[in-house]
Formats: C-alpha cells, sequence, structure tokens
C-alpha cells in the first residue's frame, strides 16, 4: 500500500553512473552534480547543511570544519569508494553521524591495474608504443627495448586484503613468487593456495624482492610506509607499483632514485598530491604513469553505486547499514 514516509534528501557530489543516478531518483529525494565538477568549500558546506544523507568522494575533503557546520539532519556519509582516508571519522561519531564505503568490489579491477602495470614497467610496454607513434622504430634489432622477465621473480606485496589476495593470485599465474608483509598473517590454507611467504619484517622482505606492489588503506600507521629510508632498501633493479594511495609512499625520494638510476622502475596510478604530479616523476622514463584509474571499469562504479543505495536504503529503513565503517577499524 502506498506510503508517506518522507523520502531522505541524498546530496550526491559528483555524478555517478546513469544507471545509479536513476534508481537514486526514484528511491531518495536526490540532488545531482550534473556538471560533475568537483564541489567548492561553500557548495560542500551547503550540502551538509541541508542533506539527510551525503554521498561524496575521494575528491572531496570530510573534514572537522566541514561536519562542523553539519545541519541536525545529516545523518549518514555514504561515500562512494572503500577508501574513507577523505573522511574524518572521529569528527563524524562525534557529530552523530554514520559513515559507509564500498569495500570489496573494486578487488578484481584494481588488482587487474597493478598486474598491469607490472608487465608495463617490466617489458617497457608504454616506452615502446611511444617510440612506435613517434615514427623512431627502425626495425628490429636483437639488443634493442629489452626489458625483464617477471617469470620467477619475488612478488613483495604490502598489506594482503582483498586487494593484495587478487593480485596474488594473478601473479601466481604469471609465474612470479609471492611475498607478502601485513598487519596480520593470512589464514593457512590461503597462503597454502597462494604459495604465498610471509614476513614479519617490512625491511626485511623489501629488501629481497624484485617487485613490490603496495597495496593496503591510507591510515594514519601507513603514512609513508614506504619511506625514504625504506625506498632505499629495495634492490637497483627492482621496480615499485602503486594502485592504492598516494600518500603510502615518499614521492620525492621516489622520483630522486628513478631520476639516479638506483632504483629499476616504477608503476604509479595514484599521487601524493592528485591531481598535481611531481615533476621529477614526470621525467623519470623507467616510470609508467597512469591518472588514478586502477577501478575505473564501467561495471566497478555500478557495482559501487549499488553498494551505495542499499547502505541509505538500509539505514533509511532503521537498520544498520551492511558497510558502516569506524575510525580504527581499517
Amino acid at each position: 500500500m502506498p506510503t508517506n514516509r518522507k523520502k531522505p534528501i541524498v546530496v550526491v557530489t559528483r555524478k555517478l553512473p546513469d544507471v545509479i543516478e536513476t534508481r537514486m531518483m526514484e528511491l531518495f529525494d536526490t540532488r545531482l552534480n550534473l556538471d560533475d565538477l568537483p564541489l567548492t568549500v561553500e557548495q560542500l558546506t551547503e550540502a551538509v547543511r541541508t542533506a539527510d544523507v551525503l554521498v561524496p568522494t575521494v575528491t572531496d575533503r570530510i573534514d572537522e570544519a566541514l561536519l562542523a557546520e553539519a545541519g541536525p539532519n545529516l545523518k549518514l556519509i555514504a561515500s562512494f569508494g572503500a577508501g574513507v582516508d577523505h573522511i574524518d571519522l572521529k569528527a563524524a561519531k562525534e557529530k552523530g553521524i554514520t559513515v559507509t564505503n564500498t569495500p570489496g568490489v573494486l578487488a578484481e579491477d584494481t588488482a587487474d591495474m597493478a598486474m598491469a602495470l607490472i608487465l608495463a614497467v617490466c617489458r617497457r610496454i608504454t616506452e615502446g608504443e611511444r617510440v612506435l607513434r613517434d615514427g623512431e622504430w627502425h626495425g628490429w634489432s636483437p639488443n634493442w627495448m629489452l626489458g625483464r622477465r617477471i617469470h620467477g621473480k619475488r612478488l613483495g606485496i604490502v598489506g594482503m586484503g582483498r586487494i593484495g589476495t587478487a593480485l596474488a593470485r594473478r601473479a601466481r599465474g604469471f609465474g612470479l613468487s609471492v611475498h607478502y608483509h601485513n598487519r596480520h598473517r593470512v589464514a593457512a590454507d590461503l597462503e597454502g593456495e597462494l604459495e604465498a611467504t610471509y614476513w614479519e619484517s617490512l625491511d626485511q622482505m623489501l629488501a629481497r624482492m624484485d617487485i613490490v606492489s603496495v597495496n593496503c588503506p591510507h591510515t594514519p600507521a601507513t603514512y609513508h610506509i614506504l619511506s625514504a629510508r625504506r625506498l632505499k632498501l629495495i634492490q637497483k633493479h627492482a621496480i615499485v607499483i602503486n594502485t592504492a594511495r598516494g600518500e603510502l609512499i615518499d614521492e620525492k625520494t621516489l622520483a630522486d632514485l628513478l631520476l639516479a638510476g638506483d632504483i629499476g622502475g616504477a608503476g604509479l596510478d595514484v599521487y601524493e598530491r592528485e591531481p598535481n604530479i611531481n615533476p621529477k616523476l614526470l621525467r623519470a622514463k623507467t616510470a609508467v604513469l597512469l591518472p588514478h584509474m586502477a577501478s575505473a571499469t564501467l561495471e566497478g562504479r555500478v557495482d559501487m553505486g549499488e553498494r551505495v543505495i542499499i547502505n541509505i536504503k538500509t539505514f533509511a529503513d532503521g537498520h544498520r547499514p551492511p558497510d558502516r565503517v569506524f575510525e580504527g577499524m581499517l
């Protein structure tokens, strides 16, 4: 039978896939961002003052100052994305605002991109394509464009969560030896399936790997987990892959090592000060640089949107949303 229950006011900060926006319009009193331009601080402030539910993305800084402006009706921040480092979880809790994310839906896509970056750096794929497009290819030569074989090499995964595990499965298919460092050792059956070697000491693992992939979330504890000191432990021929968050790596030191030839290469999809890129990275010929696109598949974005809708609908119906995030749980 018809219901007179008031639909929650949902403010969406960026343009989402059409199918998701259409469903949101059906279910909620939804305010869309049709221009897809990042909201200004003033626009975000107006959003938190008027919304019952805010749907931000990683490009929106939801800090303590912004949350201090939140109206009494804002009770849910349903973030479109797995990471929540752009949200001050402590301030949200103090304001009585529930925070949710969209975990698990992007693991396969991000692992695909990490594997693609490993191949691109080791086999000089993007460099070779540039040479061909620039008309500088003059035919096959035995010693030209030599890269590195990945079969039989050691891959060190920093963070064996969903994405790290998905990468490990792909790596096994390419004949890589899987090693990992994690806050907690994974279950024995998973470790056995992946034939993975656990390193309690990150320093010791880094010094022995041919490829290092960073796959942990960005938290205060993981900021610059690959610090200047740790980057210098990595072997001169080894490469670094990052599809997680730019803040996990000391970008300046990495750029310096690349330009000096003191590290073999890097495949980066994320950066410390996005969308600004360190000019030294742009000059590094052994770096493959992508514009934060590891999770950019249509299927992934739709899956993310569906998780957002489930979290909002569950919360609006008076139940605990399935993807609730608490301070300190990541």
